[in-house]
């Protein structure tokens, strides 16, 4: 009779205790920006042309090709191990044959990689709710977004050519181990929008996030990509998202991990005259040097967040820098980055994973500087350790949303688009 109590005894406790995983192992943690797969840069160029701005995208993405892309990404994943990856540019191509045809997903890189890693990882989910926001997007648009490509319109549609856009945002996946210990999941929207064309092409941001029991403790991990555009003498998108982020989660108790490319480097703005080779946001009135009104990344540290590292301030961890198509450093930038002492090519750090509430930073570094490219950008994989005792539960985040627009609404203001090109290419002729 003692020895069954002593068995049973031991079993309430045992039953009371964390699970082993959260309880024995720190948490890994990555950052890893999946790359759209072209120039944005460029194609933005050549509007008002939108086909040739289109056909030159998809270029691009069939080149920097996916399938081969995915094999390093989910290498580097296995060599690592992260528990949590925050994922951006979570991109889907997706092709119609007619104007009345439904979308065709071409490709899917979350998913892709995701069978790539076969089966280890999952998109984070909760209550049917999954940790993936779908960001903006550019719709297939008969006329302005056609683009040629037999070798794969064939199979697909038997014809030689489609209207095709794309849809690109942001991602948590963890380890299929971890989905017993999620507890909430949600996806929110930054006010603060770049207006290439006002209302016809505005690149909405936002973030993803998910609260998961490690270590015996709910951690909320947060994943973002903030805005990369900017105009001049005027506060970049990123701060002002960046901000948000803060005040959105100004109520969370629990532990907070914030994954993400913020398109911030803590040198930014560049004085005039400065090296830039990345085009970061340059000092003016509005933005001035040392000032962290325009740089995202000095307002998470102003918030109170810990940057995890590698030191940013260490040009050997700048994480942006290879060209469009994936074949080594932009020959533009490679002097640059030597210059600064970035022998890998890059001239900017844009990547972090900010910790706050409670979060011991063990270990971090860089991966995916040399080649073969997964991506352009390097990542972040940091391990660590939750010191906050108890497991406070924060409530959820707000969930904003952006404003819809109607069919008819936006189906007039295509029309407008398509016209105001024909007149732009006719005078252009001329």
């Amino acid at each position: 009779m003692k020895k069954i109590a002593i068995i049973l005894s031991s079993l309430i406790l045992t039953s009371a205790l964390p699970p082993a995983h959260a309880a024995e192992a720190p948490i890994t943690v990555m950052s890893r920006n999946l790359y759209l797969g072209a120039d944005v840069g460029v194609a933005l160029a050549k509007i008002p042309n939108m086909p040739a701005a289109a056909q030159f995208m998809w270029n691009q993405v069939q080149k920097t090709d996916f399938s081969q892309r995915k094999k390093i990404l989910a290498d580097q994943i296995r060599s690592e191990s992260p528990d949590v990856i925050g994922i951006q540019e979570a991109t889907i191509w997706y092709c119609k044959a007619h104007f009345w045809s439904k979308k065709t997903e071409v490709f899917n890189f979350t998913s892709e990689l995701l069978a790539e890693l076969g089966g280890e990882y999952t998109i984070a989910e909760k209550n049917g709710v999954q940790a993936n926001n779908p960001g903006y997007s550019i719709g297939p648009i008969p006329f302005l977004t056609t683009v040629h490509d037999p070798k794969t319109f064939q199979k697909l549609f038997g014809q030689n050519y489609a209207d095709c856009g794309f849809q690109i945002g942001d991602a948590l996946i963890i380890k299929k181990s971890l989905n017993q210990y999620v507890n909430a999941v949600g996806n929110s929207e930054y006010k603060d929008v770049y207006k290439v064309v006002p209302t016809l092409m505005e690149i909405y941001r936002g973030y993803s996030w998910v609260d998961i029991t490690v270590q015996g403790t709910n951690v909320r991990f947060v994943t973002t990509h903030l805005e990369s555009l900017w105009d001049p003498n005027k506060v970049p998108k990123a701060a002002d998202q960046a901000r948000q982020l803060v005040e959105d989660l100004k109520g969370t108790q629990s532990p907070i991990v914030v994954i993400g490319d913020f398109n911030s480097d803590p040198r930014d703005p560049r004085p005039s005259g400065a090296p830039n080779p990345g085009d970061q946001p340059t000092a003016s009135q509005k933005c001035p040097q040392g000032e962290s009104i325009c740089n995202a990344y000095r307002i998470m540290r102003a918030a109170g967040f810990t940057d995890s590292g590698p030191d940013a301030s260490d040009p050997s961890t700048y994480s942006w820098g290879m060209n469009a198509l994936l074949t080594g450093p932009d020959t533009k930038r490679a002097q640059a980055a030597a210059t600064m002492g970035n022998k890998f090519g890059f001239t900017d750090r844009l990547d972090y994973i900010f910790v706050k509430n409670g979060i011991k930073v063990l270990t971090s570094k860089m991966i995916g500087q040399t080649p073969p490219y997964g991506t352009d950008h390097a990542g972040v994989v940091t391990q660590l350790n939750v010191t906050a005792l108890g497991s406070v539960i924060s409530a959820p985040l707000d969930a904003h949303h952006r404003f819809p627009i109607s069919f008819w609404k936006g189906f007039g203001l295509l029309l407008i688009a398509l016209i105001a090109w024909r007149i732009v290419r006719r005078f252009r002729r001329r």
